[in-house]
């Protein structure tokens, strides 16, 4: 019986566990350590600063699916790694390990500019969401200039285009609209970028919808200072704001980078093929946000980066379980995938309206690439969020 080590139980990770138990059966024993006993459905978290939702509608506990499924969950902080000896060194105790994946999330860099973590709210991780609901409660009572955006390097910035449109609506719905003057700040070439390389018709729309909603925007720069009432760009431009969200760059993680023998890049990821294994250390593999991918384009003036979603996470997560059978059955073919052929599946959420967005790679080229504007309501990003949720309950990893 092989054993493989999973350290990280988000969306790559819980993946690659219940299909790795699931083919491998017991053949093959899977242990997943993960801090948390709790599944977070995380791009739902922009609805919750606005009351639309609260961390209990989008969470439930993963270590009963796993153990049901036949996979060891630890509830543990997993320290370091060493790769020679094949021991991953957790704060309850030692695992020996065949295979090693990391499947282990972003840190986030606040000090990627002076007062970014200090007066810039982030909405990335519960805590932050529900620091955020608690800031909106309290701006509403005296409203001011708004600035919402992300820094240079970042990456997710799907996610604050979905909060900016939620606020403007949520500005609307508490009748202080006219009130704020709203900002959107971006180091992307363009509106509508996304870290992809953009889409077709994306600048545009987003430039309309920009001018519908009256919202003032500033590509290509980057943040020099957040301050408790002004948010001054790299640019120069001095901004007002009475309140700020921000989505900063992401990192590798502690035990990654507390980790020597991973070999990781600078930036705390891990090195793989398309085939998502290591390139220097044939039994560690990576799914997920610790996949380090090259960009396919240069930034004009402001470094950003590409966003790594929850869609290319689940596929990394079920290519690894598939490649490490194969590694174990001693099959020489792998299965491969770059991460910029994965498709692009996201849906946009503007604030009760959707953008739904499809390609067939996340990267160009691409023979099909569709957005397509749902002014009516946004279903499909409920409809999503439902499925998503029901079958990871049911530890349903081989469905789509």
């Amino acid at each position: 019986m092989k054993t493989t080590v999973i350290v990280g139980g988000s969306f790559a990770g819980m993946t690659a566990a219940l299909e790795l138990k699931r083919k491998g059966k017991n053949e093959h024993r899977v242990i997943l350590i993960d801090k948390s006993p709790l599944f977070l459905f995380i791009p739902s978290l922009i609805w919750v600063p606005f009351k639309r939702r609260d961390i209990k509608d989008i969470s439930f506990r993963k270590d009963t699916i796993l153990q049901r499924k036949g996979v060891e969950f630890v509830q543990a902080e997993a320290l370091t790694v060493d790769t020679q000896k094949q021991l991953v060194v957790t704060d309850k105790g030692e695992f020996a390990y065949d295979h090693l994946v990391v499947a282990t999330g972003p840190k986030v860099k606040y000090d990627i500019a002076p007062g970014v973590e200090e007066f810039a709210h982030y909405i990335g991780t519960p805590n932050g969401a529900m620091k955020t609901r608690k800031a909106l409660e309290e701006f509403k009572k005296n409203p001011g200039p708004v600035v919402i955006g992300a820094t240079q390097n970042a990456g997710c910035m799907g996610a604050a285009y979905e909060f900016l449109f939620n606020m403007e609506k949520w500005l609307r719905e508490q009748n202080i609209r006219k009130k704020v003057d709203l900002h959107w700040v971006t180091p992307e070439d363009y509106l509508g970028h996304f870290g992809i390389d953009g889409m077709p018709l994306a600048e545009s729309m987003l430039k309309g919808f920009m001018k519908m909603f009256n919202i003032h925007f500033h590509t290509q720069v980057g943040i020099g200072e957040v301050k408790e009432d002004q948010v001054i760009l790299t640019d120069g431009t001095v901004l007002e704001s009475r309140f700020t969200m921000l989505m900063p760059p992401f990192i590798g993680v502690d035990f990654v980078t507390h980790s020597p023998s991973l070999l990781a890049t600078p930036n705390g990821y891990i090195p793989v093929g398309d085939d998502y294994r290591h390139r220097e250390l044939p039994n560690v593999w990576a799914a997920g946000i610790a996949v380090d991918v090259k960009l396919p384009f240069t930034p004009a003036k402001v470094p950003f980066a590409s966003p790594k979603t929850g869609y290319p996470s689940d596929e990394t997560g079920k290519i690894v379980a598939e490649n490490i059978l194969r590694v174990s059955r001693g099959e020489q073919k792998l299965k491969e995938k770059a991460w910029g052929k994965i498709p692009g599946v996201c849906i946009m959420d503007c604030g009760k309206k959707e953008v739904i967005i499809f390609s067939n790679h996340l990267f160009k080229p691409r023979t099909i690439a569709l957005m397509i504007p749902n002014v009516l309501y946004d279903f499909s990003k409920i409809l999503l969020e439902k499925y998503f949720l029901w079958k990871t309950r049911r530890g349903l990893s081989y469905l789509p």
